[in-house]
């Protein structure tokens, strides 16, 4: 399960904000996560809570904002949103896309007492 891995790597961010700004208690983390990133929501949840115990952000909620697929049309030459990886352009319905964006995640923000 890459999700604890994840979830790990938040904490330590969290931890070194935390220090550098003299947070003591963080509220929600929102994280921005990309429709291709390959991560498995249910299984990053469970895991913050996991991973979270006897940190700064012990309890804290996970808000998780879906990112869309998105793919440059080489027929077209439009940047469009697709659903799948696979999909054709829905502007043209061209086939030759080159995926630009939604295999990301991030921190997007923190709310912090």
């Amino acid at each position: 399960m890459h999700e604890m891995s994840l979830c790990e790597g938040i904490r330590n961010v969290i931890e070194d904000q935390a220090r550098a700004h003299a947070i003591t208690r963080v509220k929600s983390v929102r994280v921005e996560i990309g429709r291709f990133s390959g991560v498995e929501k249910d299984a990053l949840s469970f895991a913050f809570d996991v991973v979270m115990r006897g940190s700064v952000a012990e309890g804290a909620r996970l808000e998780m904002i879906d990112l869309p697929g998105r793919a440059m049309c080489y027929d077209c030459i439009h940047e469009v949103e697709i659903e799948n990886r696979l999909d054709p352009c829905p502007d043209c319905g061209g086939g030759k896309l080159m995926p630009v964006g939604g295999d990301e995640m991030r921190i997007k923000d923190l709310e912090v007492v």
